[in-house]
């Protein structure tokens, strides 16, 4: 359970990149046996839905018109894609709470990070900033998914 509340923290820097991993780990057949994902995410329509989503992201990220992380229609898809993550991360009977810990964790991280994001880019510039928090980001993802695979 406490991996579905840490996914949610790197989909507070970015929404579609924790779901983008489950994705891949479900088509792999490398997420917990008993996990509580629904069985789309497995599809391959899904994960590589979800991937581009995310490359989209990245790229977009670093515009200088991309809105703000803090609005409600981005909390709103953190929060939603947050708690797929997180009940793609635990067992299936506590998926309920698994997504809402993940829902959590991408909310808090939204704003925690968005403050971080909003100092740094003053001192470093928007593209600089974005590169540094997608390489912390990644880093984040990829060691979460991977130590919650095959339990």
């Amino acid at each position: 359970m406490f991996r579905s509340l840490l996914i949610g923290l790197p989909g507070g820097m970015r929404s579609m990149t924790p779901l983008a991993a489950v994705t891949l780990a479900a088509r792999r057949g490398a997420l917990p046996r008993d996990n509580g994902a629904p069985s789309i995410l497995s599809h391959s329509w899904a994960s590589w839905g979800a991937v581009a989503l995310a490359i989209g992201e990245l790229i977009g990220d670093k515009l200088p018109s991309a809105p703000d992380r803090i609005i409600a229609p981005g909390i709103a898809a953190r929060m939603v894609t947050g708690a797929v993550a997180g009940m793609a991360l635990a067992p299936r009977e506590n998926r309920g709470f698994a997504a809402f810990l993940g829902a959590a964790g991408a909310v808090a991280a939204s704003y925690i990070t968005f403050d971080a994001r909003i100092r740094s880019m003053r001192r470093h510039g928007q593209v600089s900033t974005g590169l540094v928090e997608d390489a912390i980001m990644l880093a984040a993802t990829l060691w979460i998914v991977r130590g919650a695979s095959r339990r």
